[in-house]
């Protein structure tokens, strides 16, 4: 038996490094991780560190006191003075990235929500809490009051436990959410031609006839599929290591930040890669061993590549934390435990739910597959 299922995966493992398509699948895919990692990196930078020239001209449809001008001098705010007409005019032109109106005390910013004019807009929030604060030491003075006792009454102070940010911590998800996806299409591709492929050439019926039975053919089938998916996962998780280090060589945003996994981490992400690569791969060759042709197979199979990203991605942007109940839900599962350890937690009980209940899942699959691979009416119909 043992010899018979050797056979069958040495047969898928030479069909799959022979056949171009799935290499290229295979190993290809993962360079665009790299790409990811470094590409939203170097945006990160651009946002981080826009020049203050490109959002510092300000309208305003008021005079300016002496100590206004000042400040805005100090914080490099470029001054244009008109009446709200001409600001307006002058900020549909691009001439201004946002103009201020003024009744008694009452100041109003008026922008269209652009990413230029919501940091002008920040720049001048910062103006006004400046310009407030002025404004109440010169009243505590003029009335006789200590203004550093009334202002600084409390201080705050802020302690980072852990040497993350924000950038590394998205980028990081989102890299592994596209590993994810790269190894649901590496898995696509050989189940597809492993099943429904052999099944139109008709070399599905020759193999049936040999003295093999059906679970070895099955289980030999889902092992190759399972090691060229497990071959992807791990390569793109390399390459997003690799990339991660090159980021922050390269960019201002993860200076002072350990950007990198701890090995714990590290050893826990390859064993989620690993149980997603098996039940992926056996849940495409269960879609595909029910198709009577490739293209068939491989329609049915494309609503897999948005379903492995879409949930992750949702339950990232929602921060939705790992429970057990979670733990439980394919796809969901895997993104939400990794999630949980960009952000240094990690829960071994919700990781061991994980782990049992994709090994029940694969049993469920294998099962259903075996029992497709015994029905001559599912295999052979045309």
């Amino acid at each position: 038996m043992k010899n018979n299922l050797g056979n069958i995966l040495k047969k898928e493992l030479r069909e799959l490094f022979r056949d171009k398509k799935s290499l290229a699948m295979m190993l290809v895919i993962p360079i665009f991780i790299p790409l990811l990692i470094l590409g939203m990196s170097a945006l990160f930078e651009m946002q981080v560190n826009k020049e203050i020239e490109e959002y510092n001209c300000i309208g305003f449809a008021y005079d300016l006191t002496e100590q206004e001008m000042q400040l805005a001098e100090q914080m490099q705010i470029r001054i244009t003075q008109a009446n709200e007409e001409e600001l307006k005019q002058k900020y549909e032109n691009g001439e201004i990235q946002l103009y201020i109106t003024k009744q008694d005390k009452e100041y109003t910013l008026h922008s269209d929500g652009s990413e230029t004019s919501t940091y002008a807009a920040s720049l001048m929030e910062n103006y006004f809490n400046a310009y407030k604060q002025i404004l109440q030491q010169n009243y505590l003075q003029e009335n006789g009051i200590n203004a550093e006792e009334v202002l600084n009454i409390i201080t705050v102070k802020e302690e980072v436990s852990q040497q993350e940010n924000y950038f590394t911590n998205y980028i990081r998800s989102y890299a592994f959410l596209f590993i994810i996806m790269a190894i649901t299409v590496s898995a696509t591709y050989p189940s597809t031609d492993t099943t429904a492929e052999e099944k139109e050439r008709g070399t599905l019926e020759t193999l049936l006839t040999f003295p093999i039975k059906s679970k070895d053919i099955i289980v030999g089938k889902f092992l190759g599929v399972s090691i060229s998916s497990i071959v992807t996962g791990v390569i793109s998780f390399l390459l997003a290591i690799i990339s991660l280090i090159m980021a922050q060589n390269m960019f201002t945003i993860f200076e002072g930040v350990d950007v990198m996994f701890s090995p714990i981490s590290m050893l826990i992400a390859v064993i989620i890669i690993v149980m997603y690569s098996f039940f992926i791969s056996g849940l495409c060759i269960a879609i595909a061993s029910t198709s009577k042709t490739f293209k068939e197979a491989q329609s049915a199979l494309t609503p897999l590549t948005f379903i492995s990203f879409f949930p992750g991605m949702i339950a990232f942007m929602m921060g939705v934390v790992g429970t057990p109940i979670i733990s439980l839900i394919p796809f969901l599962n895997y993104t939400v435990i990794f999630t949980d350890l960009c952000n240094g937690n990690i829960d071994y009980f919700n990781i061991a739910i994980m782990i049992i209940s994709t090994i029940i899942y694969i049993a469920m699959v294998l099962t259903y597959i075996i029992k497709q691979y015994k029905s001559e009416k599912v295999l052979f119909s045309k």
